[in-house]
């Protein structure tokens, strides 16, 4: 299978006749050899088309009346889809998230999903205000770390669920890290390594989720120190609002790994053109949701929707072959 995305199916992508300079990316595979071979073949297509096109991903919200708010804005405007659509665990939409991904999936598209948490209580506020003690938290057998596990074990049954549905997701846990305003990331970088190596073994090794591609998503500050090491990161990327094609970061993220490169977050979206330009041919670009998606001129969103260096929803290959 992996050979056909990389080979006849990706001949056929838009724009793959040149291919702009880049650092090597890491080729070795996916983190973790025993991958189910849907997630394999994902990966294989990210990477492959990483630098020749860039895949379009929207962030839904699920407060606007409808959550299909953003997808129904994006048809309207440019008469397509994205090629990912962004999910969030946010207050713990376990069931919604799981029941819109596996839906997105028969479609034909990607996932990704974050997840606003609290160390326990999930939520917006709560990520922001928890301000945890890392030494008993990453202790095991103390309340601070059962706790956390028996919050880890609602989203990992959530995405056992996908799993067993056969949706590969780009988890893009505990995002953001290095701004410190989560917190995931007050305990300052060896504390944040620890817990995303933490939650990468659990994940992995107790309940088993061979279905997880794993983004490390930096904030638009891409401090150095915070890696967590080749072995547990698939993706790494930053978010940035400057309406620029946040080249200032991927400069900054190709020092750290040599691993294929997302725009995780932004808002007003560049021309396809200028991604070009600026050698920034990310592996997708996600724009945040409600008013970030609106303030983009309808023009350009069109525009960018149809470039042939963008791959929307209907551009996909068949990830089931």
């Amino acid at each position: 299978m992996a050979l056909l995305l990389s080979g006849a199916l990706l001949g056929g992508l838009p724009g793959c006749a040149s291919k702009p300079a880049l650092p090597a990316p890491d080729v070795s595979g996916l983190t973790l050899e025993r991958r189910s071979e849907k997630a394999t073949a994902v990966f294989d297509y990210l990477r492959d088309s990483y630098g020749d096109v860039i895949l379009t991903a929207q962030q839904e919200s699920t407060w606007m009346g409808s959550t299909e708010y953003e997808m129904d804005y994006l048809m309207d405007v440019t008469g397509k889809l994205p090629a990912i659509r962004g999910l969030d665990f946010m207050n713990d939409d376990f069931d919604g998230v799981v029941e819109r991904a596996i839906e997105w999936d028969a479609r034909g598209g990607l996932v990704t999903i974050c997840w606003h948490t609290g160390v326990d209580i999930s939520g917006y506020e709560e990520s922001k205000r928890d301000r945890p003690n890392f030494d008993r938290l990453l202790t095991p057998g103390t309340p601070e770390y059962r706790t956390l596990m028996n919050s880890w074990d609602r989203a990992a049954r959530a995405l056992q669920e996908l799993r067993d549905a056969n949706v590969p997701v780009l988890w893009r846990p505990f995002h953001e890290f290095d701004g410190k305003w989560f917190w995931w990331g007050k305990g300052g970088p060896e504390n944040f390594i620890k817990l995303w190596r933490l939650m990468y073994d659990t994940f992995t090794n107790d309940y088993g989720l061979d279905n997880l591609i794993w983004v490390l998503g930096y904030s638009d500050r891409t401090r150095q120190g915070w890696y967590p090491g080749d072995e547990y990161v698939d993706i790494i990327g930053s978010d940035n609002y400057d309406k620029s094609t946040n080249k200032k970061n991927w400069n900054k993220l190709t020092k750290i790994a040599a691993k294929p490169m997302a725009f995780h977050e932004c808002s007003i979206v560049p021309s396809a053109q200028r991604f070009e330009e600026d050698g920034t041919m990310w592996s997708w670009f996600m724009i945040w949701h409600t008013e970030w998606l609106t303030k983009n001129q309808d023009e350009r969103l069109y525009e960018v929707f149809h470039s042939d260096k963008v791959i929307t929803l209907d551009e996909l290959p068949d990830f089931n072959m």
